[in-house]
């Protein structure tokens, strides 16, 4: 565990260069104050900044309108700071009372004074770097969360912590993992309501069930737990919910051995006067449903929706975006409740867009299917029936003939939040695509390393592969403005890649989003013009967030591109470290000097044997893809792409694969299940490749 706090020399520090000092009293008073009420409570002002999504109901929509769209052009930088971290930052500030806790890559929580930018603490859980093997989707952390003087943070290795907000000295840890001889994972941000840390975890790509915990806030000691998948029918059920979703699973393939998947590793939303907890569930495990549950069945609750209650953990209702998910089309992405006059009629609505590429809108009272419209395009289902199912494209579900999906396993909107604006009457989301064409995996056997087996070195089960024909789409990302109601488009704004940053909106009629080539931007929540922009020093894939202090509002945002497109991709060639940025009206700080990708040159010059190639293609589809992505085709993202690497490094991969040299950084050892002539065939496809693309480009 790291403290950099220091106490009095830290507060010396703090005072000499900014004649401004925040105590330990002052933090613990603030912070001590925080309760379900006082969250709730805030949502009549939005000074603070006290929940992931702002308020219970993840709206994202600030009140404060100090910044409009009058002087938003006005806006200056009043400090960033550096997180020191070059793996994703996708965590969404919390401030209370002019002190900001933002958590980096590697779930490190920093504390800092909100109006200087001043370090106050930092928490380091000190997750094992070879924990990062057991994620997906890149070593990052949503953010945390507040509760009577604690600040409380789910570490990439599952591990709960309650941190003394005055101090950064941890209170109390408790293991989320139920069965750590599994690749689970947390990288959500907890949710406390009524005195209960509510989290998830990850993991359904590894084989894992999922499930969502609740913890004691004072002490941490579990307090209920809600499977989301079956478990083996031959056992007795945990509730009557579980048993009604094994009526939905066919047990010929012994689904419970894969775990079943469905975990809740992001959206969760609350209604405190219905006292409902709304969570998202995610995909399958294996992904393919023909290899989880041959005979069909909807798999509850798969790729659902579910409202508990949040104090007894109890099933409330349920509505399934995806019945039968085989494509990876998670629940998982923002909730956001609002009130919506439909049809002459208020409800009381949830709005969600998630992977499947359409918007819902779903009663949140009882989860009675009000609508649901694309709103990019979909080629595996073309509408939603009346009774709320969607009416499917055979070809999507083929299990002989490669498909293309659309929206791919990436999402069309992925966990980047969307927010609401109830004045525009608009959602802005960050809506994309990511080509890809996927195809049944007929070698695919549970927890099996085999050649070509998308990952299954790595311990990933999905039952596909990937592109075995090239993909006809082209990637896109954009801003959505969306209209819940009439279920349409109103306006967007182009990018030039996907995986774009979360939105914000205001009542200063804003919308505020950063960007993947880099860029943080103010659009007119109304028709979509661009009225201020600053470039920043990577890309971007967190949200946005706004705050007030002494009658002044500031704008902060996260700094540092990652998550699972981010790992081998990028759409600009500043890479500097992730850094937290706040603006204000007339801010005159510097921006900081940001650093440039050094790979610029292919890889050329490493011995090897031309017919280890093909061998070397079948080891790497296993093992490399997810992470490092196709030798030579671009630079890479967050993690190096193979084929711009240092000769030296790819001729002496062995020290790296076999020997562990790259395990302080994340990468795991394959000693395990790979020897020195797949070593050899690894370097001949990755030298080869980059030859192949080097030839094709003179």
């Amino acid at each position: 565990m790291k403290y950099v706090f220091g106490a009095a020399i830290a507060l010396c520090a703090t005072q000499a260069m900014s004649e401004r000092v925040i105590t330990p009293d002052e933090i613990r008073a603030a912070v001590g104050a925080i309760d379900t009420q006082a969250i709730v409570e805030n949502d009549t002002h939005d000074r603070n900044w006290l929940n992931y999504g702002l308020n219970y109901a993840e709206t994202r929509y600030s009140q404060l309108n100090g910044i409009t769209t009058d002087n938003v052009g006005e806006l200056g930088l009043a400090w960033s700071y550096g997180l020191e971290s070059r793996r994703g930052v996708e965590a969404t500030p919390i401030v209370v009372d002019g002190v900001m806790f933002v958590s980096a890559s590697w779930s490190i929580v920093h504390a800092l004074d909100a109006v200087t930018g001043e370090q106050l603490w930092v928490y380091d859980p000190e997750v094992p770097p070879e924990f990062a093997s057991k994620g997906c989707c890149d070593v990052v952390n949503r953010g945390v969360a507040v509760y009577d003087g604690k600040v409380y943070v789910a570490a990439y290795d599952g591990y709960l912590h309650a941190i003394d907000a005055a101090t950064g000295v941890q209170v109390w840890k408790a293991d989320t993992i139920e069965n750590r001889e599994l690749s689970y994972t947390s990288t959500g941000a907890p949710r406390i309501i009524n005195g209960k840390v509510i989290i998830g975890n990850g993991g359904a790509e590894y084989g894992v069930r999922g499930y969502v915990s609740a913890y004691d806030a004072e002490t941490g000691e579990l307090d209920w737990r809600w499977y989301t998948v079956p478990g083996n029918p031959e056992k007795p059920f945990e509730n009557d919910a579980m048993r009604m979703a094994a009526e939905t699973w066919d047990p010929s393939a012994k689904y419970w051995e894969a775990g079943g998947g469905g975990t809740v590793w992001d959206a969760m939303a609350y209604d405190e006067e219905l006292n409902l907890l709304y969570i998202g569930v995610g995909n399958g495990s294996p992904w393919n449903r023909h290899l989880r549950s041959p005979a069909g069945g909807d798999n509850l609750f798969l790729a659902s929706i579910v409202a508990l209650n949040p104090d007894t953990g109890d099933y409330v209702w349920h509505y399934q975006n995806t019945p039968g998910d085989t494509w990876d089309y998670t629940s998982t992405q923002h909730i956001i409740l609002a009130d919506l006059e439909i049809e002459g009629e208020m409800r009381q609505v949830l709005m969600q867009a998630p992977k499947n590429g359409f918007f819902y809108v779903i009663d949140r009272a009882n989860g009675e299917f009000i609508s649901a419209e694309p709103f990019v395009e979909t080629t595996w289902a073309s509408a939603y029936g009346e009774n709320g199912r969607p009416i499917e494209n055979p070809a999507a579900r083929s299990k002989e003939e490669p498909f293309e999906t659309v929206p791919s396993a990436y999402g069309a909107h992925n966990w980047h939040p969307m927010s609401y604006n109830p004045d525009t009457g608009l959602v802005y989301i960050p809506a994309q695509g990511v080509p890809l064409v996927q195809s049944t995996d007929p070698n695919w056997e549970l927890n099996s390393h085999k050649p070509l087996s998308t990952m299954s070195g790595m311990g990933w089960n999905l039952g596909y592969l990937f592109n075995a024909i090239a993909p006809e789409a082209t990637p896109f990302g954009h801003l959505l403005a969306w209209d819940p109601v009439a279920q349409k488009e109103v306006w967007r704004a182009e990018y030039v890649s996907p995986w774009n940053g979360g939105t914000l909106t205001t009542a200063g009629n804003l919308v505020f989003q950063g960007t993947a080539d880099g860029r943080f931007i103010a659009y007119d929540a109304t028709n979509g013009d661009t009225l201020w922009q600053v470039p920043v020093t990577s890309g971007v894939v967190a949200a946005p967030m706004t705050w007030e202090r002494d009658g002044v509002q500031y704008v902060t945002i996260a700094v540092g591109w990652g998550g699972v497109y981010g790992l081998m991709q990028r759409a600009t060639e500043r890479v500097g470290p992730g850094r937290v940025f706040t603006f204000r009206v007339g801010g005159t700080a510097e921006m900081p000097d940001f650093g440039t990708s050094e790979r610029t040159e292919l890889l050329t010059g490493v011995a090897y044997n031309p017919d280890d190639v093909a061998d070397g293609l079948a080891v790497y589809v296993s093992n490399c893809l997810f992470c490092h992505g196709v030798p030579g085709v671009n630079n890479g993202g967050a993690i190096p792409n193979l084929g711009y690497s240092n000769a030296d490094v790819i001729a002496n991969a062995g020290d790296w694969i076999l020997e562990g040299a790259g395990v302080h950084n994340g990468m795991p050892r394959f000693d395990g299940h790979l020897n020195d002539r797949e070593v050899k065939q690894l370097i001949a496809f990755i030298q080869g490749t980059a030859d192949a693309i080097g030839a094709a480009g003179q």
